[in-house]
């Protein structure tokens, strides 16, 4: 969606062969993408990702950090192994791509957009064991608060909090189990959280920084 909004896409995973394939599409249908194998939560990865960004586009104006894991267990399960994973992936990643890329941002006065969750909101708190991905996707939110407070008016901080969507975070498949999850009866498709996504880092949401948006068909109240 951003390629069809006209922006030169530069987008980041660990899978070689998904990553060639989108970029493929993206390109066949008329859009300017360039797919870069690197892991977000290896500050050597970022490092060779940032290099490669100013040496071929001199400049960045969006930066939407979008990994994530979902690692469960109760707290008896827990073990040091998956609750590092999940900060590393969940917020890790985030603070060091945004600790990378922040000057080029400043420079072109851009915008950065946080993919966060439901999950991480105080008001939400269903599931019994969601300890690491809940806790560290409310950090996720409280940083994006602290980076839209230091870096107005440069650069404008966003986080989008989707509800419950249809992504390869589920291992489990069966979609039909979530039914009854929200007010609007059924999971959210990829493209309509893609579409808040392409509001909150276009000029559309100009006078909008430190903002916690909610894309959940009503999961919060339900």
């Amino acid at each position: 969606m951003l390629a069809k909004e006209g922006a030169s896409v530069i987008f980041v995973g660990r899978n070689l062969e998904r990553g060639r394939k989108k970029e493929q599409e993206i390109q066949d249908a008329g859009g300017k993408a360039r797919f870069v194998r690197a892991d977000v939560s290896d500050r050597g990865g970022i490092a060779s990702l940032k290099s490669l960004v100013e040496r071929e586009y001199g400049r960045l104006d969006v930066l939407f950090n979008n990994a994530g894991i979902l690692l469960t267990g109760s707290l008896e399960e827990i073990t040091d192994e998956d609750w590092d994973r999940s900060y590393e992936v969940n917020v890790k990643a985030t603070l060091h791509m945004c600790q990378a890329f922040m000057d080029m941002l400043k420079k072109s006065h851009g915008v950065v957009l946080n993919n966060a969750s439901i999950n991480g909101l105080h008001s939400y708190i269903k599931g019994r064991r969601s300890y690491m991905y809940a806790t560290s996707k409310a950090a996720n939110i409280q940083l994006t608060r602290y980076l839209a407070k230091n870096y107005a008016p440069d650069v404008r901080v966003n986080a989008i909090c989707p509800g419950m969507t249809k992504t390869n975070l589920f291992t489990n498949r069966d979609f039909s189990r979530f039914k009854d999850v929200n007010l609007l009866g059924r999971m959210a498709d990829p493209m309509e959280i893609a579409r808040t996504a392409i509001f909150l880092l276009s000029e559309d949401s100009s006078f909008m920084t430190g903002s916690i948006i909610v894309v959940d068909g009503g999961e919060t109240i339900h």
